[in-house]
C-alpha cells in the first residue's frame, strides 16, 4: 500500500478510513506507517544532517583561524585597548551569525570592489579596517554561475591593491613542426632562395633545406588552405579559410599575396567577396601574372579572376555544386583556364568581363570519380590525373580525349613538369612517384615507405632530387636511386599530450593518431616516434628523465623508457580515458587522473621502471583535469570537470583535506592547474570554463603560459590572481590549443594545437626576473606580509 500510494502518510491513513477496516486495525496499521516511514526516513535525514554539521565544523574552523591571524598582525599596529574592543565586537557579532569574508561575484573571475563592503550575514570574518586598509580571507569567481571560493595566502593582506602587469618576457616564433598534407593540395613548392615553402595552421613556412632553418609568414587569422607561386618565384599567394570568432561567428576570408624575401604583404584581396574558404587559387603566366583566379568553398564554388596589383575584380560567375580541387591558367593565353574536381574538367574562356565553360567529354573512356590534378605538357595539351590510376591527355585544341595511359593502382593524387618536358607523377594506393618521358613513357619509379603514406604533392629541385609531401602530414627528400628521408614530420590526428624533459632540450606529443613522439628541441628534430595500440592523451616524464609515462584513452597507460624506446611498465587503472599524468618531485610518486573521477597514486622504484599502487583519491564528482604536486611531495591539488579544486594528503593515506583553507599557503612543485587563486585572473569575462584547455608556469615562477579554446596562446605575469589581468596574446594555430609546456630553462615554450596537428615552439625574449616578479606583486600591496616568505605562488 506504501509503495502504491508513493509513501505519503497522509494518503495511507486517508485509504484505511476510505476502506472502513476497524479502528482497531486502522490504528494498528498506523503505527506501522509511522514507524516504516522514519525508519527509511531518518538516516537519510540523519546523513544530511551530519554533511551539514561537518560544513559548519569547517566554516567554524576556517573563521577562528582567520580571525587569530588577523588579530596577531594587527597586534603590533593596534592599542591593547583597541584589540579589546574590536574582540568584544568581533565576539558580539560571531553570537548572532556565520558569515564569510567579503566576496565579489563576477560572471567568471573576482572583481574586488572599489570601496569595503560589509558582509551581509555579518560574522567574524566582516571587514576588520585599519585605516582605510581591509583584511580578506577569500574571494569568489563565478564559472557558469557556479561559485569557486579562492583563499588569498597570508602574505597577502591587500589583496584589492595589488596591480597585475603585462610579463617582462615575451615570445617569438621559432620553429613550426609539421605540414598539411592530409586534405590539402599542391601545397609544397621550391622557390630559387632554395627554401621550400608550405603550410600549416595558420603560419607559411619557408623552411631553407641546406641551411635547415625556418622564417614564417604569419599574417593569415585562420588555417590556411592553398598557395600559389607567382612567376617570378617571388611572390606568393595564400588563401584562408573563413573560421568563427570566440563567439560562434563566421568570419571572412580572403587572400594574401606577399613577398617570399621580406615577407612583406603586397595586397589583401576579397575580404566580404569569399564564403566560407578560398579552396584553390592560381597566378597567370602568359602576362607576366597580372591575374590571379580564385575559387572559394561556397555552395557554388565562385570562380573569380582578380587584377590582384589593383585589387580589382574582372569577372566572377558560379563554377559548380560539386567539389573543385585544381585550377589554373594556361601557359600560352591568359584568357583560357582549366579546373578539375569531382567528375569533371572544366575548360573556361575568358571574354569581355565573361566566362563560359566547357565541360570535358569523356566518351568511350572510364568517368572518374574524381579528377584529382593536371597540368600542361610543353605542346600544350592537357594532362588530367584521376582516381581510377589514369592519366588522360585532352586536345589543347579540341578537349576531347585523345590519350589514356594507366599509371598507378589507386589514384594519381599529383603531378609535375620538370623542365625538360618529363613529366612526374604521385600515386595513392602504391605510394609511388613514376617519371614519364614527354609522351608518357615510363622511365624510372620508386616507392616511398608506407609509414610516411600516399604521395600528396611533388616538388622538383634540380630534375634529380625531389620534394614529396605525403598523407601523412610529412614531406620526404630524395632521389630515385637513393630513395627518400623526411626532414618534416608531424601527427595525422588530434594531440592532446605533451610533455618536456626535466633537463634536456626535448619533449613528447602523443593524440589520437596513436603516435608518441620525442622531438629535440634544439635541433627541430623527431628523435623518435612509436605507435601505441590506443590514443595517447597525456604524458609526463620521470624527474631523472629517463622514462615517460603516458595515458591512454581506454584506462591504460605505459612507460616507455628513453634510450630503448621500449615498454617497461603497462598497468590500466579504470576503463575510462586517462587525462592527466604527474610525477612528484622526487619521483617517488605517480599520479594517474582519470574520467573515472579518480586519481590513482603509484610508488615508483627502479628508476621509473617499477610501479605498485599506492592509494587512490576518492572525492571529485566529475572527471580529473588537471593536477599538481606540493612541492615537499606530500600533497596534490586537483582540478575536475565540474571546476571543483580539491587538496590531498598523500602521505597520510590519500587523504581529502576538506578544509582546503590551510592549503592557502602551500607551494607547488608545478602549476597546471587552471582553477586557483594564482591564475585566475587568466579567466576572461564571461568564460564558460571549457575556454581554457591547460596552462603552465615557468620554472622561474615568473609566467604562465595559457592554452584557450580560441586558438590563442597567452602570456601572464605569474602570480595572476586578479580578473582582467593583461596578457601578450599570439597567433598560429588554426584550432582549440590543447597544451603548453615550458623547456626545462624556461628558453622556449611549447604550444599544441588540436585538430590542426601542429606544435609551434615559441622563443622566450626578454628579462628573466626570477625572484623579481615576486617582489613586484609583494611591493604592489599597500599592507605587506610579516612573513619572510616572498609571494611566490604559494
Amino acid at each position: 500500500m506504501l509503495f502504491c500510494l508513493g509513501f505519503d502518510i497522509k494518503k495511507c491513513i486517508f485509504f484505511l478510513f476510505w476502506c472502513r477496516i476497524c479502528p482497531r486495525h486502522v490504528f494498528f496499521c498506523v503505527c506501522v506507517i509511522f514507524i516504516f516511514t522514519f525508519s527509511t526516513e531518518f538516516p537519510d535525514r540523519l546523513s544530511l544532517m551530519e554533511v551539514r554539521l561537518q560544513a559548519q565544523e569547517d566554516e567554524i574552523t576556517l573563521l577562528k583561524s582567520s580571525l587569530a591571524d588577523a588579530l596577531r598582525k594587527l597586534q603590533d599596529a593596534i592599542q591593547p585597548t583597541t584589540i579589546r574592543t574590536l574582540q568584544k565586537q568581533l565576539s558580539k557579532g560571531s553570537e548572532d551569525s556565520q558569515g564569510s569574508c567579503p566576496q565579489t561575484p563576477t560572471s567568471s573571475s573576482p572583481a574586488p570592489p572599489k570601496e569595503p563592503t560589509s558582509n551581509p550575514h555579518g560574522g567574524l570574518l566582516s571587514p576588520i579596517r585599519e585605516g582605510e586598509k581591509m583584511l580578506c580571507q577569500s574571494i569568489k569567481m563565478f564559472i557558469r554561475g557556479r561559485p569557486i571560493t579562492m583563499y588569498i595566502p597570508s602574505n597577502i593582506l591587500n589583496y584589492e591593491e595589488l596591480r597585475m602587469d603585462l610579463p617582462l618576457q615575451k615570445l617569438d616564433l621559432d620553429w613550426v613542426y609539421g605540414y598539411r598534407g592530409r586534405d590539402c593540395r599542391a601545397n609544397l613548392y621550391l622557390l630559387p632562395s632554395g627554401e621550400a615553402v608550405y603550410f600549416i595552421a595558420c603560419v607559411v613556412v619557408l623552411y631553407h633545406i641546406r641551411n635547415q632553418t625556418q622564417r614564417h609568414y604569419q599574417k593569415h587569422t585562420d588555417c590556411v588552405r592553398c598557395l600559389a607561386i607567382h612567376p617570378d618565384k617571388v611572390r606568393v599567394a595564400s588563401g584562408q579559410t573563413a573560421g568563427v570568432d570566440k563567439d560562434g561567428k563566421p568570419l571572412q576570408p580572403f587572400v594574401h599575396i606577399w613577398d617570399s624575401k621580406t615577407l612583406v604583404t603586397l595586397q589583401q584581396i576579397g575580404l566580404g567577396t569569399f564564403e566560407r574558404g578560398v579552396g584553390a587559387l592560381t597566378f597567370s603566366s602568359s602576362d607576366a601574372g597580372t591575374l590571379l583566379c580564385v575559387i572559394d568553398d561556397s555552395n557554388e564554388h565562385m570562380l573569380s579572376v582578380w587584377d590582384w596589383n589593383k585589387n580589382i575584380k574582372h569577372v566572377e560567375v558560379k563554377s559548380t555544386n560539386e567539389a573543385i580541387l585544381a585550377v589554373d591558367f594556361s601557359p600560352t593565353d591568359t584568357n583560357n583556364i582549366i579546373s578539375c574536381g569531382k567528375s569533371h574538367v572544366y575548360f573556361w574562356t575568358m571574354s569581355t568581363g565573361t566566362l563560359t565553360k566547357k565541360q570535358g567529354i569523356f566518351g568511350k573512356y572510364k568517368k572518374p570519380k574524381f579528377v584529382l590534378c593536371f597540368v600542361f605538357s610543353l605542346t600544350g595539351d592537357v594532362l588530367t590525373g584521376d582516381s581510377e590510376g589514369n592519366i588522360l591527355t585532352w586536345g589543347k585544341s579540341t578537349f576531347q580525349i585523345m590519350k589514356q595511359t594507366r599509371a598507378h593502382e589507386g589514384s594519381v593524387f599529383a603531378m609535375c613538369v620538370l623542365q625538360g618536358g618529363a613529366i612526374l607523377s604521385g600515386g595513392g594506393k602504391d605510394r609511388k612517384v613514376i617519371r614519364w618521358s614527354a609522351d608518357l613513357a615510363p622511365e624510372r619509379e620508386c616507392e616511398i615507405p608506407e609509414k610516411f603514406g600516399a604521395v600528396r604533392t611533388i616538388a622538383d629541385v634540380d630534375g634529380e632530387e625531389l620534394l614529396v609531401g605525403t598523407t601523412r602530414n610529412a614531406i620526404l627528400r630524395g632521389t630515385f636511386s637513393d630513395g627518400f628521408v623526411a626532414i618534416v614530420q608531424g601527427h595525422v590526428d588530434e594531440m592532446w599530450g605533451l610533455a618536456t624533459h626535466p633537463t634536456q632540450n626535448i619533449f613528447i606529443s602523443c593524440g589520437n593518431d596513436r603516435q608518441v613522439c620525442v622531438w629535440n628541441a634544439e635541433d627541430h628534430k623527431l628523435d623518435w616516434c612509436t605507435t601505441l595500440e590506443e590514443s595517447g592523451l597525456c604524458a609526463d616524464f620521470s624527474p631523472n628523465g629517463a622514462v615517460v609515462s603516458v595515458g591512454l584513452s581506454t584506462g591504460r597507460w605505459v612507460v616507455l623508457d628513453l634510450q630503448t624506446k621500449e615498454v617497461v611498465s603497462d598497468l590500466t587503472d579504470g576503463n575510462e580515458q586517462l587525462s592527466v599524468m604527474r610525477y612528484s618531485p622526487d619521483g617517488s610518486f605517480l599520479a594517474v587522473g582519470s574520467h573515472d573521477n579518480l586519481i590513482y597514486i603509484y610508488n615508483v622504484t627502479e628508476g621509473g621502471r617499477r610501479y605498485t599502487r599506492f592509494g587512490k583519491c576518492t572525492g571529485h564528482s566529475s572527471f580529473i583535469t588537471h593536477l599538481d604536486w606540493s612541492k615537499d611531495g606530500k600533497y596534490i591539488m586537483s582540478n575536475s570537470g565540474d571546476y571543483e579544486i580539491l587538496y590531498w594528503d598523500v602521505a597520510s593515506g590519500c587523504k581529502l583535506l576538506r578544509n582546503r583553507f590551510e592549503s592557502k599557503d602551500r607551494e607547488w612543485a608545478s602549476y597546471t592547474c587552471v582553477l586557483g587563486f594564482h591564475v585566475m585572473g587568466v579567466w576572461l569575462e564571461g568564460s564558460d570554463g571549457t575556454d581554457i584547455n591547460a596552462l603552465c608556469r615557468s620554472h622561474s615562477e615568473s609566467m604562465v603560459a595559457v592554452a584557450d579554446d580560441f586558438c590563442k596562446v597567452h602570456l601572464f605575469q605569474y602570480p595572476c590572481p586578479k580578473p582582467k589581468a593583461p596578457s601578450y596574446k599570439y597567433e598560429g594555430h588554426g584550432s582549440h590549443v590543447t597544451n603548453v609546456r615550458f623547456t626545462h630553462n624556461d628558453s622556449h615554450l611549447l604550444s599544441m594545437g588540436g585538430k590542426d596537428t601542429c606544435i609551434l615552439q615559441w622563443r622566450v625574449k626578454g628579462a628573466a626576473p626570477g625572484d623579481h616578479s615576486k617582489e613586484h606583486l609583494a611591493s604592489s600591496s599597500s599592507v605587506c606580509s610579516s612573513s619572510s616568505s616572498p609571494v611566490n605562488g604559494t
